[in-house]
């Protein structure tokens, strides 16, 4: 585990070492007053007198010690904490690289609380391992080895009495992580559980107050938050007995050296100032043994979150070659594609081709497969069988970045960063100008929302682009498209969020956009895709049907049914029981 934390540290690791030494001579500062006490009261125990220079020079001593114990200390912690924060950088850069090169969809099924808890409490708690627990667990563990070693040359019998309060000691640390780490996997669900939901429930405050279910939603925040409670004091109950029995004879190295040692010297068998000199050196270790199997104590968790984030880089990559885009068009292909949510297969077999330059419309009830079917082709995941191809080349048979220039993705709700609304378009086209950026945003219907604005197109869009309403942040994410100019374009429901006074501008604009260019839109309101050059039906995960507007309604059922449903939502009104006066 230690080698595997240290390659992270690079260069830094030489660090880590130097600072379990610099800590290693603190610790034996710590120590060595305890000799200087002895110095002092040994002349006392033999009864032969002392000038007040030798007890001054004692004195000077025991406060050299204390200042370089300090000086050591110091230095050796701003040693280990410079390895350790270059290791957690080293970490966090690693853990992102891994994540890029998996499935973006795989990502977001872990949900935001535990990408959370992994990239920034786990990693976190790594650097008590590197900057405490590795270097000043090896100093507080080799003094009092290098004590114990020392107290036999003294006398072996009251060394043996010293070293018996230790297995005691360590057999309640034993049963302490023993009993720990039943309830260790527990305790970290719970953590990862109550992170996602408190997530959710800040995210999801407007939603709650609107429809009132404060009641509902707290009350599944409450439990969460008290299923943490339980599991976090059920692993402290198993473990608290042990670590007071611990911390209670641990200290206590001369638990047995006092009275059995005093008796030995009274029957003659060892000298009193032998039996001082092993007490004041049993004294002098107590401090570092405690601190040593203190950090011993923190080993079980950082092994567990290291295996957690093992576990997430251990994912399987998403499958890419270094190679180029190669097609020979831009047709896009659906070949016997299969794919599966946690092992439910949710599309079947589904095969059909987008010619270059055509418009196709996928339609189909809610989790009939139009989103994951958009979501493989601009690879999100791998599919589970068959193949996607775009000019005859698999998706898979190129570099992420190269499919990604090939396809510009625009989904009903898209983030936006807290920058200009200037760079969030620019970041279609990075190395856009800013007449580039300005012309992209007037073809994606922006003019007439950033002339309100104060600052117009240098307007902060807030966190997630909170500071525009829903169809604003839809024409940004446009605009992206735009600029970015990919011959493929997949539009997932791009005017959902326009009012009808500017939905004809927006249909004028992607009209505009998208001409030459392959399009594929998943399409929820069947009239607005009425004159695709073909409509593909999805039903439970297979296609039901591929043709023009007019042949499905001929031979595809479940396109007529989907069309006299849209047909008949078209005429619906609100009404009430009596007339309202919008202008009264």
């Amino acid at each position: 585990m230690f080698k595997k934390v240290l390659e992270y540290a690079g260069g830094h690791r030489k660090k880590t070492y130097l600072a379990a030494v610099v800590l290693l001579l603190g610790t034996a500062m710590q120590v060595l007053p305890y000799w200087f006490i002895y110095q002092i009261l040994r002349p006392l125990l033999l009864r032969t007198p002392v000038s007040t220079g030798y007890l001054l020079t004692q004195i000077a001593a025991i406060a050299v010690c204390a200042v370089l114990y300090a000086a050591f200390y110091v230095k050796g912690l701003s040693l280990s904490h410079d390895a350790a924060y270059h290791a957690l950088k080293n970490l966090r850069v690693s853990l992102q690289r891994r994540m890029e090169q998996q499935p973006l969809g795989t990502i977001q099924d872990k949900g935001v609380g535990v990408v959370k808890k992994m990239f920034i409490d786990d990693i976190e708690s790594i650097e008590l391992l590197l900057a405490h627990a590795l270097p000043e667990g090896i100093a507080n563990l080799a003094v009092p080895v290098f004590v114990f070693v020392a107290m036999f040359f003294v006398d072996w019998r009251l060394a043996l009495l010293a070293l018996c309060a230790l297995p005691l000691g360590l057999l309640a640390v034993m049963m302490m992580y023993r009993a720990g780490m039943g309830k260790m996997g527990d305790y970290y669900a719970s953590a990862q559980q109550m992170n996602n939901t408190i997530i959710e429930y800040i995210n999801g405050m407007e939603v709650v107050k609107v429809f009132n279910r404060d009641g509902e939603s707290y009350r599944r925040f409450e439990t969460d938050v008290q299923r943490y409670r339980d599991f976090t004091l059920a692993w402290f109950r198993v473990c608290w007995p042990w670590m007071a029995l611990y911390t209670s004879v641990l200290p206590c190295v001369a638990l047995f050296v006092l009275p059995v040692g005093a008796y030995l010297v009274l029957c003659g068998v060892c000298t009193l100032p032998d039996l001082v000199l092993t007490l004041c050196m049993s004294f002098g270790i107590s401090a570092p043994l405690v601190r040593a199997v203190g950090f011993m104590s923190t080993m079980p968790q950082v092994n567990y979150k290291i295996d957690a984030l093992e576990q997430m880089l251990a994912d399987p990559p998403l499958q890419q070659a270094d190679r180029p885009f190669a097609g020979t068009d831009h047709t896009v292909t659906f070949e016997d594609v299969r794919f599966a949510y946690n092992e439910e297969e949710v599309l079947h077999g589904v095969s059909l081709t987008v010619p270059e330059g055509s418009l196709t419309a996928l339609v189909g009830e809610s989790g009939s497969g139009k989103s994951t079917l958009a979501k493989l082709l601009v690879h999100f995941y791998d599919v589970c069988g068959g193949a996607i191809q775009i000019g005859g080349q698999d998706v898979r048979d190129m570099r992420l970045n190269a499919l990604n220039d090939q396809i510009s993705f625009v989904a009903q709700e898209q983030f936006l960063f807290n920058t200009t609304l200037l760079e969030n378009i620019r970041v279609g086209k990075l190395d856009a100008t800013d007449a580039e950026v300005l012309a992209a945003a007037e073809k994606a219907q922006c003019g007439e929302f950033l002339a309100r604005l104060e600052k117009g197109i240098y307007t902060l869009a807030g966190d997630g682009g909170k500071q525009l309403s829903g169809g604003e942040r839809q024409r940004i994410c446009l605009a992206r498209a735009i600029l970015k100019n990919a011959p493929i374009i997949v539009l997932d429901e791009a005017t959902a969020f326009m009012d009808p006074e500017n939905e004809e501008k927006m249909n004028a604009a992607i009209a505009e956009v998208i001409r030459g260019k392959t399009v594929i839109v998943i399409a929820h309101r069947l009239p607005s895709i009425v004159h695709a050059d073909q409509i593909c039906v999805l039903q439970d995960g297979r296609l039901a049907g591929c043709g023009t507007h007019e042949a499905l309604l001929g031979r595809c059922a479940e396109y007529r049914r989907l069309w006299q449903a849209a047909e008949g939502s078209a005429q619906w009104n609100i009404r009430s029981d009596r007339e309202v006066n919008c202008y009264a």
